[in-house]
This record gives structure tokens, sequence and C-alpha cells, in this order.
């Protein structure tokens, strides 16, 4: 068994709608509320960086999972949006959606694009990130995947 640690250092000044900071490894940004939840919006949020960590482990998750079986990759690109619902000033962090769009190359097979449809299925349950929010935050994909033309 391996064991990998990651460090985050915060700093934050005071009250509600101060600004801090954090640092992680390349991450090095300040943080704020959002604008949405009525903060000073400066820097990043926990909002984003959940977004941003569920997003980026599963786009990297499938694009090792396509490599690893040698998909003719054209191109990969992704959108993600975050669903946070608030109900008597409680705040839950409801949905994430991703949308792949996935292109294989000219000379990709059909049999080619079912292993890829299997893939983009399978890479969200293989997330570490998505493990670990599952049963409290849905996770939803809606995939666009194709050859080029």
């Amino acid at each position: 068994m391996a064991l990998h640690q990651f460090t985050l250092n915060a700093s934050w000044p005071g009250g509600r709608n101060e600004v801090g900071h954090i640092q992680a490894g390349n991450l090095n940004t300040q943080i704020s509320i959002p604008p949405e939840m009525d903060g000073p919006g400066i820097g990043t949020n926990p909002d984003e960086m959940l977004l941003g960590a569920a997003a980026t482990c599963y786009l990297i998750t499938m694009a090792a999972m396509i490599e690893r079986v040698n998909l003719p990759l054209e191109h990969i690109e992704l959108s993600s949006l975050g669903d946070v619902d608030v109900t008597n000033g409680i705040f839950t962090y409801k949905r994430i959606t991703h949308r792949p769009v996935v292109i294989l190359k000219k000379e990709a097979t059909a049999q080619h694009l079912q292993r890829l449809e299997d893939i983009v299925k399978q890479a969200e349950s293989s997330c570490m990130i998505s493990r670990a929010i599952k049963g409290n935050v849905e996770l939803v994909l809606e995939e666009d995947i194709s050859v080029a033309k």
C-alpha cells in the first residue's frame, strides 16, 4: 500500500468578508466568499475548488484510461457545472454535471468508439475525488463523443 499526502496551508485575517490565502503545492491563491453568496469574490472559493477538483480528476482519469487502451484520441475538452442549493440559509452542494467532448481521430473504428463510451462513464467512478464525494453530491455525466470527420 502506498500513502500519498497532500498539504495545504491557509491564513485568514478575520471576519466573514475578509480575503485569505491558501498555498498547496502549485496552488497559491487568495480566497474569499464568492459574490453569489454576498462575499467579496476575490481569488477562488471552496465551491470553485470542489468543482475544479472533481472536474480535473475526472478529466485526467479519463485521459489516462484512453491512453492505457491506445485509443486514437484527437481531442478532449470538458465543461462542468456545480449546483449549490440554498434552503433556509443552508448552502448544500447538490450536483456536479460533467460535459466532456471527446473526439477520436478519423481512423477510429466502431470498436474504438464503443470502448470510448465505456471509458467516459467508467472514469467518473474511477476518479478518487468522485469516490470521496459519492453519496453526498450527485454526479451527472452528459457526454458528447465522436470520431473526427
